[in-house]
C-alpha cells in the first residue's frame, strides 16, 4: 500500500519572551508513522502536540492535515471527576477518543499515572494501533516499544532520528566522543604550530642580531631578514586562524549534542548511622483511615539499614497508606506493632515535592536545613546538585521546573542525610535527563530506601533488594 502524507509541517516556530523552544521545523508525517517527542521539561513538547491537534494556533509556520482526517488527542492534565484517580481519568478519556476511530492519535505523557498492569495494556494497545501515532513521553519503555522515530527538542532545534530512543542516545554518544577526539587533535596541532613559531622566532632573532652586525659592517641589504621573519609569522597566523575556525565549528556541533551533566552527589552520614540495624519492623499491622475500618491488614515486614525495598501494587491498592503508617501520619489509624525511625531520621519525597517551601529561594532552602554551614559550603553543596549560576542559586522554588525541584529535594537530603529515605512516585513527571539525575543520586545514597513506583526500569536501575506486593488488602 502506498503511504500518504498525513500531516505536513512547514517552518514551525515556538518562542516565549524569555526563550526560543524551536524554530523553522519542517517535516512530513506519513500515514502509520510512530513518533515519540522527547526533550527536557519546558522545551515545548506539549505545545507542539497541541499545535498538531489544532488546539493551539502556531504564531509562525503552518501545519496541514489531510482533509477528512480524524484526530484523537488526549492531553496530559485531564479535568474531570475528583473521585477518579489520574489513571482512571486517562483510561476513560482514551476509550472515548478511540471510539471515534481516529486516523491520528496524539497522547501527552500517557503513562504518568498508570500502574504496571495498565502500562503494559497501553503498550499492547499502541502496538496494535494501525493509524499514525505521536506521543510526548519520558517513559523509556514506551519509547523502546511503541515508536520508531524520535523528535528531540533540544537547544532551540528539533532533531529527527529514525530509530528508538536507545539507538538515538547511542548515536549521540558516538558523535560526541568523535567530536571530542577531533577537538583534542586540534589542540595538539595548535601546540605544534605554536612551538614551530617559537622556534622560527628565535631563529629569526638570532639571524637578525647576526644580520644587524653584518649590516653595520655593510655586508648585505636590510630587506630580506625582516621579510623572512614576517612570512613565518604570517603562515603561522593563517594556520592558527584556520584552527580557530575549525574549533568554533566543532564547539557548535558539540553544543548541539549536549548530553546531560552527571551529578556527583555528596551525603553527610556518620559511620555509626550506617551500621547494620533494623530500621522498620511491622508485625500483625492493620491500617485504615477511620477507627474500625481497615485498608490493609496482616502486615509483616522489616527494613534493615542499607536495604532497598519497593512497594508494588495497582492504583488505589494502599501503598501510600502503608507509607503514611511508617511516617506515623495523623490521618491514619493503625494497630499491631509498628517500629520506625524518629521523624528527623526519615527523608520523605513525593512527586509534589511537599518538603519545599514555594516562596523560598534555592539557597535559603538548603540554609534552613544546615543553618551552621558557611555560605560558601552551601554554594559548593548546591553546585554538586547542578545549581551553579547565581540566578539558579537565587531562584525561587515556585519558578523551578519539576526536574529542578527533584534535584533540590535531593540536595536537602544530601545536606541532612536521613537513615531512611521514602520515595513516592518520584519519577512521574520528570524528563529523561532529570530522571537520570535522580537515579545517579539514589545509586550513591548510603542509607535504606522504601520506594513506591510503577516504573519497572527505574526500580531496576536503582538496585531494589526486596519487593512487597500490596493487593486485595
Amino acid at each position: 500500500e502506498s503511504f500518504m502524507t498525513h500531516i505536513t509541517i512547514k517552518d514551525l516556530c515556538l518562542s516565549f519572551p524569555h526563550k526560543v523552544c524551536f524554530e523553522s521545523f519542517s517535516a512530513h508525517v506519513l500515514d502509520g508513522s510512530r513518533i515519540g517527542i522527547v526533550g527536557v521539561n519546558g522545551s515545548g513538547k506539549s505545545t507542539l502536540l497541541k499545535m498538531i491537534a489544532g488546539v493551539v494556533t502556531p504564531a509562525d509556520g503552518v501545519i496541514q492535515t489531510c482533509a477528512g482526517n480524524q484526530i484523537g488527542y488526549v492531553p496530559q492534565l485531564i479535568d474531570g471527576v475528583d473521585s477518579l484517580s489520574g489513571g482512571q481519568r486517562f483510561n476513560t478519556e482514551l476509550t472515548k477518543v478511540l471510539a471515534c476511530d481516529p486516523d491520528v492519535l496524539l497522547l501527552d505523557e500517557p503513562t504518568n499515572h498508570l500502574d504496571h498492569r495498565n502500562r503494559q495494556a497501553l503498550v499492547r494497545l499502541l502496538r496494535a494501533y494501525r493509524g499514525t501515532l505521536i506521543i510526548v513521553t519520558h517513559d523509556i519503555e514506551l519509547l523502546r516499544r511503541a515508536v520508531d522515530t524520535v523528535w528531540h527538542i533540544d537547544q532551540g532545534k528539533i532533531h529527527v532520528f529514525h530509530g528508538d530512543y536507545d539507538d538515538y542516545m547511542r548515536e549521540r554518544r558516538i558523535r560526541r566522543s568523535g567530536i571530542e577526539d577531533e577537538l583534542s587533535r586540534l589542540h595538539r596541532h595548535k601546540k605544534e604550530i605554536h612551538a614551530s613559531l617559537m622556534k622560527e622566532q628565535s631563529r629569526a632573532k638570532k639571524s637578525s642580531s647576526h644580520g644587524e652586525k653584518m649590516i653595520e659592517q655593510r655586508k648585505w641589504p636590510t630587506v630580506t631578514s625582516g621579510a623572512k621573519a614576517r612570512r613565518a609569522a604570517e603562515t603561522t597566523g593563517a594556520k592558527k586562524s584556520v584552527i580557530r575556525g575549525e574549533r568554533d565549528d566543532l564547539y557548535e556541533k558539540l553544543s548541539d549534542l549536549r548530553l546531560p551533566e552527571i551529578i556527583k552527589p555528596t551525603f553527610i552520614l556518620t559511620a555509626d548511622d550506617s551500621r547494620m540495624q533494623t530500621l522498620v519492623s511491622i508485625s500483625d499491622g492493620r491500617i485504615g483511615y477511620e477507627v474500625g475500618q481497615c485498608i490493609i491488614s496482616d502486615v509483616y515486614l522489616s527494613v534493615l539499614s542499607g536495604e532497598r525495598v519497593a512497594f508494588l501494587g495497582d492504583n488505589g491498592s494502599g501503598k501510600s497508606t502503608l507509607v503514611k503508617g511508617i511516617l506515623n501520619g495523623t490521618s491514619v489509624f493503625k494497630s499491631g506493632e509498628w517500629l520506625a525511625p524518629k521523624a528527623e531520621d526519615i527523608g520523605y519525597l513525593d512527586q509534589s515535592y511537599a518538603t519545599l517551601d514555594r516562596k523560598k529561594t534555592v539557597f535559603e532552602t538548603i540554609k534552613d536545613c544546615v543553618p551552621d554551614w558557611e555560605d560558601a559550603a552551601i554554594r559548593k553543596h548546591l553546585n554538586d546538585y547542578l545549581f551553579r549560576k547565581n540566578e539558579e542559586v537565587n531562584s525561587r522554588v515556585e519558578n523551578l521546573s519539576g526536574g529542578e525541584c527533584a534535584r533540590l529535594s535531593l540536595a536537602q537530603i544530601g545536606a541532612r542525610t536521613p537513615k531512611l529515605l521514602i520515595l513516592d512516585e518520584i519519577t512521574n513527571n520528570l524528563d529523561l535527563e532529570a530522571r537520570g539525575h535522580v537515579i545517579d543520586v539514589l545509586n550513591t545514597f548510603p542509607g535504606a530506601m522504601i520506594i513506591v513506583s510503577h516504573d519497572a526500569d527505574f526500580l531496576n536501575e536503582i538496585g531494589i533488594t526486596t519487593s512487597y506486593h500490596v493487593s486485595g488488602g
